[in-house]
């Protein structure tokens, strides 16, 4: 179904090509910041009608348009030189950790990803507002249109950079064509007289005064609101490494276009705005739109006329709608950077099907569906939690830079310090007029929301930390070199529920580890243990001692109970048979025994559990006879290999690989999945210096699927007459939020290799320290045994 939808996987060595020209890049990073144009002027217009000043409302706007162009004009300047000083990205959260440190860092990528999620959210919620402007019976479904529209922009970002460009490029050209058409008949016609302004509602007056005779708070109100034309401008710098070379050249030059673009269209519509006296749809459910009653007073309501209009209209929906392509782009990246430095979930930091990550882009959607909901998809509403978050990482990034330039000087650095520094300056008095302005109508939420972010990454930082410096400081515990180290053989406990295939190969399989083996049988039912007693005598084992535990209560504690009686400074296997035909119903069963034996067992780490299962033919090469003879005659097996799968080099790999050595194996190796190749070559420099005697295996995982990838590495060995042991290290997190945020590969690889009959899986635990001790109840039993 991923194939059918996303297409075939991409090999990770095609990263290179996924490349961007600056046309696409252009139609991917400036989605976000082109379509703001489409509601940037009416929500200036909004605020002044909404506070009672929709009179001379239009005597302000182009003076407050000119204000945020200006501002505009000092970003671009300013993320030039950001693009050039940080080519492999020069987003705020890079900038700001070079040169504040991880707080600051952490305050923008925070800031910069909630702004993410809000652009997704605005620019759906606006693209629905365009159709219902041209449809308005469509008015009822606006939420539903909008979750639709966030849907399908994932999808198109899940199948690759290069696609979502394909897919969304054109539409964005589109609305530029269009806006400029608009823009161009408008000022035509306005020139020869023949578009006149509508007074017919109210006498719009001039106003007096530099501010029209609006006070100083309601205009900046007002350019607070028209500052969402800026979002969007720092994507380019986030996304430098998704340019072809020269990278951060052609990033230069798609954000300078992007600049001239976007700020021609926001003065473009202010100025038709101001000329024809367009009023705002102040409705819950407005119908109509700044822009769409523009286009229909310059397309007119001919033919041709309303051809041009629904164009107009479709172009931007479609723009507005793609708008969140920018945040799609962006959050995805941003998210990883942040994981790498373990403030997020590593899963963050996963490559996908089609080399994208796939995880930022899924919460994203998420997220931002979650807003849409909750705010029915009303631009209005969602307009104060905007922009917020954007100018707080823009302030942070001028800063950082304007403090790079006076920490490294290096050539042109007073240039550049003024451009940054006057970068730092505009968009910090943005930032608080926008804080203030906006935060009785919700701004304080970001405001709260953002330091309470903040504390839950470090919180994060700090776990991860905890379990790196735990299995860090364990590993200098362990030998640097095994070569004096003697493996002893783990004595193998066997876990009987009758005496059928799966046991007598159990047993088999045993015998290849050379070992003592002692047989455990949990009674249920006396007259059961009888007639499982008989039958091991009459299958010719009694060379090998049964044990039955006997006693009421939990089969898992008695069998805890057990090896509590047991030493703890050697290793034990656990063997648990299990049959190759097992009904749905059997394999539910087995598999809560499963779990409930493996917590029972969680207080002794000596402990490996080994699921060994029987041969689908009912040949078993570990025997010479068929079960049902009187004589069941066991052999040691030709051959067994013993695989080693190793993702990292910490304390819970060399205890699985200690217990690997002791298995007493014909052939044994260890296997690395390479998703990342310069992770792999640190591995293998680390393994080779660390003097583990096993061969460590670099083999490319070329699609990132690791359980397929090593499938086919262990069915090579897994033919008829030997067996596989795949080692597995276990790590074993005593707290719920330290298994969310590891991902759940090692399950994927134990469901994806335990369907094979000659595949035998060893779980070798690492405990971290916090893990509560199980209470095991002790039994008296007839035998002695606890």
């Amino acid at each position: 179904m991923k194939r059918l939808v996303l297409g075939p996987a991409i090999p990770t060595a095609h990263l290179i090509h996924e490349r961007l020209t600056k046309l696409a890049a252009l139609a991917i990073f400036s989605s976000d910041a082109l379509s703001s144009v489409a509601y940037a002027t009416e929500e200036m217009l909004k605020t002044l009608f909404i506070l009672g000043f929709g009179a001379v409302a239009f005597a302000l706007l182009m003076p407050l348009s000119l204000a945020i162009v200006g501002v505009l004009a000092i970003l671009i300047f300013s993320y030039r030189q950001t693009i050039k000083a940080y080519p492999s990205a020069g987003g705020a959260y890079v900038v700001t950790k070079d040169n504040f440190g991880l707080l600051p860092a952490q305050v923008a990528g925070v800031a910069l990803l909630t702004d993410y999620v809000l652009t997704v959210a605005v620019s759906t919620s606006a693209g629905v507002a365009a159709i219902i402007a041209a449809v308005p019976a469509l008015s009822p479904l606006r939420v539903p249109l909008a979750l639709s529209f966030i849907a399908l922009i994932a999808v198109g970002n899940l199948r690759g950079v290069k696609d979502s460009g394909r897919i969304f490029a054109a539409p964005t050209y589109v609305f530029i064509l269009s806006v400029f058409t608009l823009m161009t008949v408008g000022f035509v016609r306005i020139v020869a007289g023949g578009l006149q302004p509508d007074v017919t509602a109210e006498t719009v007056r001039q106003g007096t005064g530099w501010l029209a005779g609006v006070p100083l708070f309601v205009a900046l109100h007002a350019m607070a609101s028209g500052s969402t034309a800026m979002t969007g401008v720092e994507a380019i710098s986030n996304g430098v490494p998704a340019f072809r070379p020269p990278e951060w050249r052609n990033a230069q030059k798609t954000l300078t276009a992007m600049g001239v673009i976007l700020a021609t269209m926001f003065l473009g519509i202010s100025f038709l705005a101001q000329e024809l006296h367009v009023r705002p749809d102040l409705a819950k459910n407005a119908t109509s739109t700044v822009l769409s009653e523009i286009g229909r007073a310059v397309f007119g309501s001919g033919g041709l006329g309303n051809l041009m209009f629904y164009v107009l209209q479709v172009a931007t929906m479609a723009i507005l709608v793609l708008a969140a392509n920018t945040a799609f782009a962006d959050f995805p990246r941003l998210a990883n950077f942040a994981a790498d430095d373990s403030f997020l979930p590593r899963q963050f930091t996963t490559r996908g099907h089609r080399l994208v990550f796939s995880n930022g882009i899924i919460a994203l959607a998420i997220a931002a569906g979650g807003l849409v909901v909750l705010f029915e998809a009303n631009v209005t509403r969602l307009i104060p939690f905007y922009a917020i978050g954007v100018f707080t990482s823009f302030s942070l990034s001028q800063a950082g830079m304007a403090r790079r330039h006076l920490r490294l000087r290096e050539p042109g650095w007073k240039t550049g310090l003024i451009i940054n520094g006057a970068g730092a300056v505009a968009t910090s008095v943005v930032l608080v007029m926008i804080s203030v302005t906006k935060f009785a109508d919700g701004a304080w939420v970001v405001m709260v929301l953002v330091p309470v972010l903040v504390v839950v990454l470090f919180r994060l930082n700090k776990q991860y930390e905890l379990e790196r410096r735990e299995l860090e400081r364990d590993l200098r515990t362990f030998p640097e070199t095994y070569d004096d180290v003697e493996p002893q053989r783990p004595p193998a406990i066997l876990l009987v529920d009758a005496v059928d295939a799966k046991t007598v190969h159990a047993l088999g399989y045993a015998k290849t580890l050379r070992t003592p083996v002692t047989a455990v049988f949990l009674e249920d039912d006396p007259v059961e243990t009888l007639s499982v007693e008989a039958a091991w005598e009459q299958a010719g084992l009694s060379s090998i001692p049964l044990r039955v535990l006997r006693g009421r209560g939990d089969e898992s504690a008695r069998l805890a109970g057990f090896f509590g009686s047991m030493p703890r400074d050697q290793d034990l296997t656990l063997l648990v048979p299990v049959s190759h035909d097992r009904s749905l119903r059997q394999r539910l069963s087995q598999k809560r025994a499963g779990a409930r034996y493996a917590r029972a067992l969680l207080a002794y780490d000596n402990v490996r559990i080994t699921l060994v299962r029987d041969h689908p033919d009912g040949v078993h090469p570990l025997s010479s006879d068929v079960l049902g003879l009187p004589t069941v005659r066991l052999t040691t097996r030709a051959t067994h290999s013993v695989v080693l799968l190793v993702d990292t080099l910490d304390v819970a790999v060399l205890r699985a690989a200690r217990y690997a050595l002791t298995l007493g194996a014909t052939e044994i190796r260890a296997v690395h999945a390479a998703v990342d190749p310069e992770r792999a070559t640190r591995l293998a420099e680390r393994w080779m210096g660390h003097g583990i005697p096993i061969r460590l295996d670099i083999v490319e995982c070329w699609d990132r699927n690791i359980p397929r990838t090593l499938e086919s590495e262990v069915l090579a060995l897994a033919t008829i007459g030997s067996e596989v042991t795949v080692v597995m290290p276990r790590r074993d997190y005593p707290k719920l939020l330290q298994r969310l945020l590891h991902d759940r590969t090692s399950r994927r690889i134990a469901r994806t290799l335990g369907r094979y009959a000659h595949v035998d899986i060893a779980a070798v635990p690492y405990h971290f320290a916090g893990r509560t001790t199980p209470s095991i109840r002790r039994v008296a039993t007839p035998t002695g045994v606890e």
